[in-house]
């Protein structure tokens, strides 16, 4: 992008070859939001895939997408990893240390985890104010998008490279070793309460999930949503499942609003010709009613694949 802008996203193995032959996997599913989102498909020019194992890295070059390959002395990141234990926790800080490196090298960025579906561009969407340092998605929005009360996620986010993200993540980074037990998110919103963004002179916006939305928090309105984040679920398997349902749902919605879309661009240009038009008025008329009806009420599918892994023992993946 001009300036200077990259999409970047971290998969490892356990995102693009499920066992048993699972078909969609979570790569698949990500990419296909691309394809099926609104103003979405340019954007895989400026998305790079870095990939943590062999496996991850050999399946993006296979789909000639942007690959980097990212190593760690000591840690195999092949596989699923559990939530909270000790080989998430070396990975989620492998990340954020790539990351910084970014930043360093002058890079703005969007990070996105692998299970967000974009539906719709969200530069379109996002602040074009280059005072905001940081614009972040939330599990649970507050109302006001500059509170510290908001429950940031790591999820998305999109982040100006200047001399005040970089020493963000680098104290960030920083506290690795002082944060026993913790994951990468939970240290930097404990960072953010701590009044460190106002101490580094940081503009952090946090994202509505009306627009920027989760399984945490679903967006009340399918007509505004921009992306739909795969959170508060247990397992990769529960994940592929729901955000199959959000495509399909997508893929609909798209489908009745075009229709609609046609029926009033119909009427725009409806013109008096001969006998029997003002029945096909009315037809076409009621007809476009009905479609913006459906969308007024459309209601998404419910997380249910993701609401049952929470009662599966020891099966806490992010």
């Amino acid at each position: 992008m001009a300036n200077k802008t990259v999409i970047i996203a971290v998969v490892n193995k356990a995102y693009v070859e499920q066992g048993d032959d699972i078909y969609p996997t979570m790569l698949d599913l990500f990419l296909e939001s691309f394809w099926v989102g609104e103003n979405t498909r340019s954007l895989l020019d400026h998305l790079l895939i870095v990939a943590v194992d062999q496996t991850a890295y050999d399946r993006c070059k296979f789909r000639r997408l942007h690959c980097y390959r990212l190593t760690s002395d000591g840690v195999d990141f092949t596989g699923e990893k559990f939530y909270m234990s000790d080989d998430f926790i070396k990975m989620m800080w492998r990340r954020t240390l790539f990351l910084s490196d970014v930043l360093k090298r002058g890079y703005n960025f969007i990070f996105t985890d692998a299970d967000v579906m974009w539906l719709r561009n969200p530069f379109e969407r996002l602040s074009k104010n280059e005072s905001e340092d940081l614009q972040i998605s939330t599990d649970v929005f507050k109302g006001n998008p500059w509170s510290e009360r908001n429950c940031i996620n790591t999820g998305f986010y999109y982040i100006r490279s200047n001399s005040k993200t970089i020493s963000l993540f680098e104290l960030w980074h920083g506290m690795k070793g002082n944060s026993a037990g913790m994951k990468e998110q939970d240290v930097l919103a404990s960072l953010m309460k701590k009044g460190v963004f106002r101490e580094l002179g940081l503009t952090v916006r946090s994202l509505d999930t009306l627009y920027f939305s989760g399984f945490c928090r679903d967006s009340r309105d399918i007509s505004a949503v921009t992306t739909v984040h795969a959170n508060c679920c247990r397992s990769i398997t529960a994940k592929v499942a729901d955000l199959m349902a959000v495509l399909r749902d997508w893929k609909t919605y798209k489908g009745s609003s075009m229709a609609g879309k046609a029926k009033h661009a119909a009427n725009e240009t409806f013109r008096w010709c001969r006998v029997g038009s003002w029945k096909k008025y009315k037809i076409s008329s009621m007809a476009s009613k009905a479609m913006h009806a459906a969308n007024e009420t459309f209601r998404c599918s419910k997380h249910i694949a993701c609401f049952k892994s929470w009662r599966v023992p020891n099966k806490t993946l992010y």
